[in-house]
C-alpha cells in the first residue's frame, strides 16, 4: 500500500537526495519523478537542499528502494545564482533559510568585496536575512586591526551583523553557535574561507570535509563537491555548499539593484528625481551621502559595477 508524507530535502548528490521530517533526524533515501525533473525553468535543478516535498513510498525507503519525490512544496525564500557558464540557467543554491551566513576573510583567501556586495543583494531580493562571519581572524587580528575595523564599518553601517570567528582559537564560535540555534541556516561563502571547520567548530561530532588553500591563487580549493544539510547541537540546521568562485545576478533589472543596497534605499528618499540611477543626476541623496562617507565607497562602487556588467560575474 503505498504511503506518504511531508520532509525536508537535507542533501542532494545530483540524481539523489536524502529527506529528513525535521525537526526529527530520519534520513529517507528518495528519487525524483521524472516530471518533476523535467519541468520547464530558468534553474538547472528543480530540487534544492531546504525544499520541502511531498513524497511516496511503497515500503519502508532504502537506498535500493527509495522513496519518489512527487512535488516541491511553494518556498519560503531561496537563494539563486546565474551559472557561472554565463548562460541564462540559474542554480538554486538552497530554499526555505531562516538565515543566511556569509563567511568571508580578509586573507587566505582575499576578499572580494563586489563578490560578497553580490551575494547580499541576492539575499536582500529573495527575503533571506543575513549575518557576515568574518573568519580566520586568528591569522591577521592583531597585525591589520585597522582593515578589520573598516570591513565592520562598511557592513554594519548598511545594517548588517558582523561575527568575527576562528575555527582555531574559537573565538566567536560561541556566538555563531548561539546564533543558529533553532534555525535553518545556510552558509555559503567564497571557497577557502573554512565554512567547513566552522560547522565542525559549532558542533564536533560532524565531520564535513576541510580543504586546503592554494598557494599560487591563495584561492580555496574545492571540498564540498555536494549540497548538504547537517543538524548540529541538536536544534541547528546547517546547510553546506559548495565553494562559490562565481554568483551572477538573477531576474533583477538594472533599475532595481538600489533597492537591495539596504543604505542606499534609505539615502535615495531624499534624491531630487524619481526615478534615480545615483549616477549622474543632480541633487542625488545617494551620492552626497557616498561623498560624505555616510555610505561606503566600497559598497557604492560594487553597485556601479552591477550596472555596467552584463555578463560578467567573477
Amino acid at each position: 500500500m503505498e504511503r506518504s508524507g511531508i520532509a525536508t530535502v537535507v542533501k542532494n548528490t545530483g540524481s539523489q537526495y536524502l529527506l529528513s521530517e525535521l525537526p526529527e533526524w530520519n534520513l529517507i533515501p528518495a528519487v525524483l519523478r521524472g516530471r518533476i525533473r523535467l519541468k520547464g525553468g530558468v534553474a538547472t535543478n528543480p530540487v534544492a537542499v531546504g525544499d520541502r516535498v511531498r513524497y511516496s513510498f511503497d515500503e519502508d525507503p532504502t537506498p535500493e528502494h527509495p522513496a519518489t519525490i512527487l512535488e516541491v512544496l511553494p518556498r519560503k525564500n531561496y537563494v539563486i545564482r546565474r551559472s557561472t557558464n554565463l548562460s541564462r540557467q540559474a542554480h538554486v543554491i538552497a530554499a526555505n533559510i531562516d538565515e543566511a551566513f556569509l563567511i568571508v576573510s580578509l586573507y587566505f583567501p582575499e576578499i572580494k568585496l563586489p563578490f560578497l556586495d553580490r551575494l547580499l543583494v541576492t539575499c536582500e531580493v529573495y527575503g533571506v536575512p543575513v549575518t557576515l562571519v568574518l573568519n580566520k581572524v586568528d591569522l591577521y587580528c592583531s597585525e591589520v586591526p585597522e582593515q578589520i575595523s573598516a570591513f565592520r564599518r562598511i557592513y554594519e553601517s548598511a545594517g548588517y551583523r558582523v561575527i568575527e570567528t576562528s575555527a582555531v582559537t574559537g573565538e566567536g564560535v560561541d556566538a555563531l553557535r548561539e546564533a543558529v540555534r533553532g534555525k535553518v541556516c545556510l552558509l555559503s561563502g567564497e571557497s577557502g574561507v573554512g565554512k567547513s571547520s566552522l560547522i565542525r567548530a559549532i558542533d564536533p561530532s560532524l565531520d564535513p570535509k576541510v580543504g586546503e588553500i592554494s598557494e599560487v591563487h591563495l584561492q580555496g580549493k574545492h571540498t564540498t563537491s555536494l549540497y548538504e544539510m547537517y543538524r548540529a547541537c541538536g536544534d541547528a540546521y546547517l546547510i553546506d555548499t559548495p565553494g562559490l568562485r562565481g554568483f551572477g545576478l538573477v531576474d533583477l533589472k538594472k533599475e532595481e539593484i538600489a533597492l537591495y543596497f539596504p543604505e542606499m534605499l534609505k539615502a535615495s528618499r531624499d534624491c531630487r528625481f524619481t526615478p534615480c540611477t545615483h549616477t549622474h543626476e543632480p541633487g542625488c541623496a545617494v551620492k552626497a551621502a557616498v561623498d560624505e562617507g555616510r555610505i561606503s565607497a566600497e559598497r557604492y562602487n560594487s553597485y556601479l559595477g552591477m550596472l555596467e556588467e552584463d555578463t560578467k560575474f567573477r
